[in-house]
């Protein structure tokens, strides 16, 4: 799209005429549906025309043909057919809203029908994160808005256009001079209203989308309210909150400008005609108008014309303008929505300190590409940047190819940072400080440090569901950040300490990462991960699942095993076995590491380090990476955690 036409586009959703042409052919569809109600709603309306003529009429004959002709019984008789009239004003809007209803539910249940489809839509077809949290400000607060607005406006166009009908009707037949005088300021006052609609409406599409941004941050906050804890990211996000708040407060303030303007053409548009007939009596009664007429005018204009006018201008520049916005927003053309934008905070001074991880930054090696499987023994340095790399055999056969870096796939680490840096604040410590690490393709690595040393941050950052403040982080070449959701699934598989199980059978379970695998597939899972007791107590794969029945290990293996089907050539683990006993984490950790692909395992116990072929010792002030025995003579804080333990199981070769 050139410039010149996003321009425009931008133009016609400010000033609301691009909306008017896409909901024009709904609007069509939806009022020839319901042409049967449409006819008995002019019905009922036109009785409210006659009304409106019989009130002023009335009044103008009682004086005319009664009390100043002396006739006190004939105007008694003309003021008892105006008081009818008004009486009779009751079951008409009975009947009038009896109607309505036949309009606003069906709409209702539309824009309700709508709504749901289109969030269900992207959050079937695109997996987890796909869902639109905005329609939880559509299904609840905007349709009620459309339902409400639409209702007030069919009844006040109705009863602007029956109402004014009679009242000019009247006006023409007690004398046409009094059309001469009102008529102009009339539609003075409502066309300085219509020049204020475009600009309302753009108002007030600000004002939703910014109640959408809000509610998609509540939305997105609540959900993740343990990780901002945890994290320490809750001031960011309130700031972040406050920043929204603002936002629609100054939408707020905006609309609520414009409505002052909409107020003060209401204003001459109420008033106008009544003094416009209070200074043009002499030349009325010049002309032959009568006492009557003139009191009959001023009928009209009070009773009849200016109150519908000004429902009708209050409902048009509010009722109106949201109802265009609201249903352009429900049924208009899906926004995409922005891909999430990867933030820089300042580079933080390399002090060190608590919670820190640092890594020589001054020139950082690019890895050597070997073609061993295993990083060699050796190296020295507390550089976390690891120097072999090797391919997965048959890894990607069910990933799609996404695009990377090179053609020559054998020779791409499995997981790269280069220089990350990850710190909560400009002036916080880092919780990462320009951390290196390369981890080559089937390596087994194992992440320890004390609790609070950034190593569930490390999995986030890798698996790409946290942005880092500095630096790349690439899985398989390709760099996770900003990637959808969809995209990272096919690329790793991240296992958190709490384990998630839905609802459903134990195989959509086992299968949620893998629709497509066969049942010796899941079998070779149950097996190698020794969920066979699991599956007997619930009476086969195909039993039925709840997730409340189950216990922390329990729901913890059938997550494992889940990654162990999945096709992603990366598992992470976030202390995923915590509840599991010693025998089973062996089990299930010798089995993932078994499978084709690269394992990164937080560690939970001290011998899931020593079955890993590296750790990665995360200790605050520097970053050590090496076999088992390696860091044993590199790192005090390793030496420390593993104290005079020293058996184990053997270590996978």
């Amino acid at each position: 799209m050139t410039r010149r036409a996003a321009s425009a586009d931008t133009r016609e959703t400010d000033d609301g005429s691009g909306a008017v042409r896409r909901l024009a052919p709904h609007a069509r569809r939806f009022l020839a549906r319901r042409s049967g109600v449409l006819v008995r709603l002019a019905l009922w309306s036109l009785a409210e025309t006659g009304q409106a003529f019989l009130v002023g009429y009335g009044v103008a004959r009682a004086v005319d043909q009664g009390f100043l002709a002396g006739d006190t019984r004939r105007g008694l008789l003309w003021l008892t057919v105006a008081l009818v009239a008004v009486l009779l004003g009751a079951p008409v809007i009975r009947g009038v809203f009896a109607q309505l209803a036949g309009l606003t539910e069906p709409l209702r249940d539309g824009l309700v029908r709508h709504t749901v489809d289109r969030s269900l839509g992207p959050a079937a077809a695109g997996g987890p994160g796909g869902t639109d949290r905005a329609a939880v400000s559509r299904l609840t607060n905007q349709v009620e808005i459309a339902r409400d607005s639409f209702a007030g406006l069919v009844l006040t166009l109705r009863s602007f256009v029956f109402t004014a009908a009679g009242a000019l009707l009247g006006l023409l037949s007690l004398h046409p001079s009094l059309l001469v005088v009102v008529l102009p300021p009339l539609s003075l006052g409502l066309g300085l209203f219509l020049v204020t609609l475009r600009p309302m409406a753009a108002a007030q599409r600000r004002a939703l989308a910014a109640d959408e941004a809000l509610g998609d941050h509540a939305a997105r906050s609540r959900a993740a309210l343990r990780d901002l804890t945890a994290c320490g990211t809750g001031p960011a996000a309130a700031r972040r909150g406050a920043e929204l708040i603002e936002g629609a407060a100054a939408a707020a303030r905006v609309l609520a400008g414009w409505a002052a303007v909409r107020t003060a053409a209401l204003g001459v548009a109420g008033h106008l005609p009544v003094l416009a007939l209070l200074l043009a009596v002499p030349w009325l009664r010049g002309r032959g108008v009568t006492a009557g007429a003139l009191l009959g005018a001023f009928t009209y204009l009070v009773q009849s014309l200016l109150p519908a006018l000004h429902t009708l201008m209050t409902a048009l520049g509010a009722a109106g303008s949201r109802l265009l916005v609201v249903l352009d927003r429900i049924i208009g053309p899906e926004r995409p929505e922005p891909r999430p934008e990867r933030t820089r905070a300042a580079e933080p001074e390399r002090a060190g300190g608590p919670g820190s991880v640092r890594a020589p930054a001054a020139t950082r090696p690019e890895p050597a590409l070997a073609a061993a499987p295993r990083p060699a023994p050796g190296g020295g340095g507390g550089a976390v940047t690891a120097r072999a790399t090797a391919a997965i055999p048959g890894v990607d056969d069910d990933a799609p190819d996404l695009g990377g870096r090179p053609a020559d796939r054998a020779r791409t680490a499995a997981v790269e940072l280069r220089s990350v840096t990850l710190s909560y604040g400009v002036r916080s410590e880092p919780v990462l400080d320009s951390l290196d690490l390369c981890v080559a393709p089937g390596e087994h690595l194992a992440v320890v440090g004390p609790s609070g040393i950034g190593k569930s941050t490390l999995t986030r950052l890798v698996a790409g569901t946290l942005a880092p403040s500095g630096g790349e982080v690439r899985v398989d070449g390709r760099e996770v950040t900003g990637r959808p959701p969809a995209e990272l699934a096919s690329l790793r598989v991240l296992v958190p300490q709490e384990a998630y199980v839905f609802s459903g059978t134990l195989s959509d379970n086992l299968t949620y990462l893998r629709p497509g695998a066969s049942r010796a597939d899941l079998d070779a899972a149950v097996d190698a991960l020794g969920l066979w007791p699991l599956v007997e107590r619930l009476g086969g794969l195909d039993a039925p699942v709840r997730p409340a029945e189950l216990s922390h290990g329990e729901r913890q293996l059938v997550a494992l095993t889940r990654a162990w089907v999945s096709p992603a050539p990366l598992l992470l683990l976030d202390e995923a076995t915590c509840h599991l006993d010693p025998a089973a984490e062996a089990r299930a950790e010798e089995a993932l590491a078994r499978r084709p692909g690269t394992l990164l395992v937080v560690a939970h116990r001290l011998s899931s380090a020593v079955r890993a072929d590296r750790v990665l010792v995360l200790d605050g002030t520097d970053a050590v990476c090496g076999t088992h025995d390696e860091v044993l003579d590199r790192s005090p804080l390793y030496r420390d955690l593993t104290g005079h333990w020293q058996g184990g199981p053997a270590r996978r070769r």
